[in-house]
């Protein structure tokens, strides 16, 4: 049997290819955030500290340490007694890594998995600021906060492979979440995916990205598509592409209704951004729908 072990060496270019690209991000991330920052309020929330907040129904998520024993047993009900700091809201983070995310229509257009991280560790920035705290789902050990912990999850969303088992993650109830994606896989399948935060309850946003490729098919004459992450489906060939764009236009409105249905019976804010545009504008979305009374 052939040795098939990669060198240590080897194991380190792969590493600082991969870690390459993160300053640029953060960078990137950080400047949106300062411009959007001027335009936004600071979210309302209760502080930081020890100081009792409010006491809420017990969830079966909650550890029995957490009970409030006086308070219940003045009557039927169960209750937590929450701090201040605690009854702050923990923002978890996905953006997806499949390989149609990594992938544009032309050189000067971002990836949807570049432009994805660049919002959502921008988005980490301004909710950090405003004292919240933010994990990456199904990766972070904890949620967190301030300047390190920025740099910590900013790190984990840039290099993250992003696999959708990660939406499978451990999260507290009540928690809020955005989800990053182009979502152009069966909507049937997202809304599987999807249905199980109802049941925590958790609720949140859905961050789409598509290249604008994706949404006006521009295409003229012979081409050839390749299916991404996919080497073993034959390319599709098609004659005349300028043939097929109506029809693909019409499958794509359809395949957008679908999402924004699933949106809507989630109660869940869906905002689209193509990847031409200015990220200024979804991050601003995104923080409002995010800092929203309805979230």
């Amino acid at each position: 049997m052939a040795d098939t072990a990669v060198s240590p060496q080897e194991l380190r270019r792969r590493s600082e290819q991969l870690a390459a690209a993160f300053p640029a991000l953060l960078a990137e991330a950080e400047r949106v955030a300062a411009i959007v920052a001027q335009g936004v309020h600071g979210r309302r929330r209760p502080g930081q500290g020890e100081t009792f907040w409010q006491y809420r129904n017990y969830h079966n998520s909650d550890p029995s340490n957490r009970i409030d024993w006086r308070r219940s047993a003045r009557g039927d009900n169960v209750f937590v007694r929450e701090t201040e700091w605690e009854a702050a809201n923990t923002v978890y983070i996905w953006r997806d890594g499949n390989p149609g995310m990594d992938w544009k229509s032309k050189n000067n257009f971002p990836t949807k998995q570049d432009r994805a991280s660049v919002i959502c560790m921008a988005l980490a920035s301004l909710l950090m600021r405003a004292g919240e705290r933010c994990a990456v789902l199904g990766e972070s050990e904890r949620p967190r906060t301030g300047r390190v912990g920025l740099e910590r999850i900013s790190r984990r969303i840039a290099l993250s492979p992003g696999p959708t088992q990660n939406l499978s993650g451990e999260i507290p109830s009540h928690a809020r979440l955005v989800i990053a994606s182009d979502f152009l896989e069966d909507p049937n399948i997202w809304a599987e995916r999807l249905a199980r935060f109802s049941a925590r309850p958790a609720k949140g946003v859905l961050l789409r990205l598509i290249d604008p490729a994706e949404n006006h098919f521009p295409f003229r004459g012979r081409i050839k598509m390749e299916f991404p992450g996919a080497s073993v489906l034959a390319p599709l060939l098609i004659g005349r592409a300028e043939k097929s764009r109506e029809d693909y236009q019409n499958r794509f409105a359809a395949h957008t209704e679908q999402l924004e249905s699933i949106a809507r019976r989630l109660d869940w804010p869906l905002i689209t951004h193509q990847t031409d545009k200015s990220p200024n504008t979804a991050l601003t979305a995104l923080y409002a729908a995010i800092a929203g009374e309805n979230l």
